[in-house]
């Protein structure tokens, strides 16, 4: 009897326990909760989320899409505080016409906390709301939870309202583990989509399809007078209809683990895309809405913010004549027009490539997105002659796409044929020359298209490595200091990386940039040149005192052979990895080590020359030393030519990038003669 009672009692504890996720019935248990019990190191983890998406029938509308959302988070520390902040994208009609303008309906939320053993509510107020417009195509409706503090839980819910059929990725992941979550889709039997799991998710859930019905009332106006007297009557009927169901009720739902060296997370992410492919009203033809990528790229062609804005002319051609009048050859032409559109036409933030302004607004008023400043390059090119075109591409921000949609592009450049070699340019970005482009632009494949409207597909990724090159001329004291002087040369995508790095900066701030983290290092006599110079390589020196450059030991002096240039760590300590590492562009870094040997010491122990390889010729590793009289000569080299390297890749590159750490860090030892 007893333990049937126990046996009662803890069901009833159970089930008082258990979580109900009405909006508005947050419990104490769940706002008491410290850690997520599946994923302790979580800064926040979703309760629960709700999504459904369906169709309504509207009177002079027709069928409008609904996406109703609705989520529950716990915020267990500071860092999950921005887990509080919500951004909804919502589409706007270019044409000033609100007809097909997305809207957010019914939003509200409320901020959780506990004190002294009470529930505080704190409702989202319109102080909290804000509109931001992107483009002429996008908005951001962005909303911040008030009273946000350690331990609180969030809620919020609304409904975006979509007069167009395209039905955005829903996301069945987050950076941040899910508990629940479920979700419909309601697709009328008039509108056939394909349904796809991201290939490249690792979480792969359980999703149902199943059937239901549906039924509009249809309004009809019928003629039941005579030629003579119109007479006009109503007649409301019932049009039933099949629905298609996707959904799916989901429990547990690992977080993305971010990892290091990762192009763009998203791509790894669990969702569900969803493509138009068919629609079919009744008693009519059915329209085949499946595409490729050759319909995608002349769509776009075709559209007047973007084809016909390469066509314009006439309000570059007097600047451009008196530019080209001192150009000698192609090359100075090309870079004449480059330069001109750079300092011409500031970048205003925003991608696409529709433009915003229009080549010919932008020109005049010196702004313009990144269409408006390459498609005015392009148009520019073409007028002194060149066969320049539009390449279309994908951020890494935007992703990989994996259907042909328009969508899978976002961003375009400009691609040049001089003679037998191809140059891509971008002039969105002061520091981008000759084949060195936004970061962000490296990413899967560009669709190049002619003006005869044929399209091909171009690789992104750069294929040549760029260079850092250091010199470290080191002398070593009985102090156990040392100082010297170090000379580097910066080309291709690290030269861009380092004028980005350093953009605006003095020489007073990237001599601190530079001390940082390096220990006892002072550094004096910066010299920089070609640094706004984009067309050469950067070269960088200075000279040093480093007062930790060594250890005594037992009367025997310890000390690395690249001093602060020494790695720390491998940055690579995951045993398993999931994602690929992405170098984004191959690279050769150099570094030539000359060290005077204090007087009254000789080596004792000199690291061995080593060579090691990573996939052949993928990678190699190369360390050379030598003793050359009173002088430690050593040559350092890393030459990696492959920018991806697989999850299948990973152990391998693992232990081969071990080895490099080891034998950076490997101490010379000095003794007393």
């Amino acid at each position: 009897m007893k333990k049937l009672s126990l046996l009662a009692l803890l069901l009833i504890i159970q089930v008082g326990f258990a979580q109900d996720f009405r909006f508005g019935k947050v419990s104490k248990e769940e706002l008491m909760e410290t850690a997520h019990p599946m994923f302790p190191e979580a800064n926040a983890a979703i309760l629960y989320k709700y999504q459904n998406v369906k169709f309504i029938y509207m009177t002079g509308s027709g069928f409008v899409q609904e996406d109703e959302v609705r989520m529950r988070i716990k915020i267990y520390n500071k860092d999950g505080f921005d887990y509080a902040t919500k951004l909804v994208k919502i589409y706007t009609n270019s044409e000033g016409s609100s007809s097909n303008d997305e809207k957010i309906i019914g939003l509200k939320g409320v901020t959780y906390t506990l004190a002294n053993g009470k529930i505080d509510e704190d409702k989202l107020r319109k102080d909290g709301i804000f509109e931001e417009q992107s483009n002429k195509y996008w908005k951001t409706t962005k909303f911040t939870m008030p009273n946000i503090q350690e331990g609180c839980v969030i809620e919020f819910e609304y409904t975006v309202q979509r007069q167009n059929l395209g039905i955005e990725d829903l996301e069945l992941q987050e950076l941040i583990p899910i508990n629940k979550l479920d979700f419909k889709i309601k697709t009328p039997e008039y509108f056939k989509y394909k349904a796809l799991l991201n290939p490249r998710a690792a979480y792969v859930p359980k999703l149902d399809i199943s059937k239901d019905r549906g039924q509009v009332n249809v309004t009809s106006k019928i003629n039941v007078g005579s030629i003579s007297v119109p007479r006009t009557k109503f007649e409301t009927s019932k049009l039933e209809y099949e629905i298609d169901v996707i959904s799916a009720e989901l429990t547990d739902i690992p977080p993305l683990i971010d990892e290091t060296y990762v192009d763009n997370l998203s791509n790894y992410q669990t969702k569900l895309i969803m493509e138009l492919d068919v629609i079919k009203y009744p008693n009519e033809l059915a329209q085949p809405l499946s595409t490729t990528w050759e319909k995608v790229t002349k769509i776009i062609y075709d559209d007047q913010e973007f084809g016909a804005q390469l066509n314009k002319s006439g309000y570059y051609d007097n600047d451009l004549d008196l530019l080209l009048n001192d150009a000698k050859n192609d090359q100075q032409k090309v870079a004449v027009i480059f330069d001109h559109v750079k300092s011409k036409v500031k970048w205003n933030g925003f991608h696409g490539y529709f433009t915003d302004e229009g080549v010919n607004k932008a020109y005049k008023g010196g702004t313009g997105n990144s269409a408006d400043i390459n498609l005015m390059l392009i148009s520019m090119l073409r007028y002194a002659g060149f066969d320049a075109n539009p390449i279309l591409i994908s951020t890494k921000s935007n992703g990989v796409p994996l259907l042909p949609t328009r969508s899978g592009f976002n961003y375009v450049i400009c691609g040049l044929l001089v003679g037998d070699s191809s140059i891509l340019l971008d002039a969105t970005l002061k520091n981008t020359t000759a084949n060195i482009l936004p970061i962000k632009s490296l990413n899967w494949l560009g669709r190049l298209i002619r003006k005869d409207g044929s399209s091909d597909w171009i690789d992104m990724i750069p294929k040549m490595q760029s260079k850092e090159i250091v010199a470290l001329n080191v002398k070593l004291s009985s102090d156990l200091s040392a100082t010297g002087k170090v000379r580097s040369q910066f080309t291709d995508y690290q030269a861009f990386r380092v004028r980005d790095k350093y953009d605006n900066f003095s020489d007073a701030q990237i001599i601190e940039s530079l001390e940082k983290n390096k220990g006892g290092i002072v550094i004096s006599n910066l010299e920089n040149e070609n640094m706004k110079d984009v067309s050469n390589p950067i070269l960088q020196s200075y000279e040093y005192t480093y007062s930790n450059a060594m250890e005594e030991i037992g009367g025997k002096l310890y000390f690395s052979p690249m001093l602060f240039l020494t790695p720390k760590e491998n940055p690579f300590k995951l045993d398993h990895r999931n994602y690929p590492i992405d170098y984004v562009y191959p690279i050769a870094d150099k570094y030539m080590v000359n060290i005077m040997i204090p007087e009254g010491y000789i080596v004792e122990t000199l690291p061995e020359s080593v060579k090691s390889q990573f996939n052949g010729t993928d990678g190699e590793f190369t360390y050379l030393s030598k003793v050359n009289g009173s002088y430690i000569q050593f040559t350092i080299s890393l030459d990696l030519n492959k920018t991806i390297i697989l999850p299948t890749e990973y152990e391998q590159f693992k232990e081969f990038y071990q080895q490099m750490i080891e034998k950076e860090t490997e101490k010379v030892v000095l003794t007393k003669v």
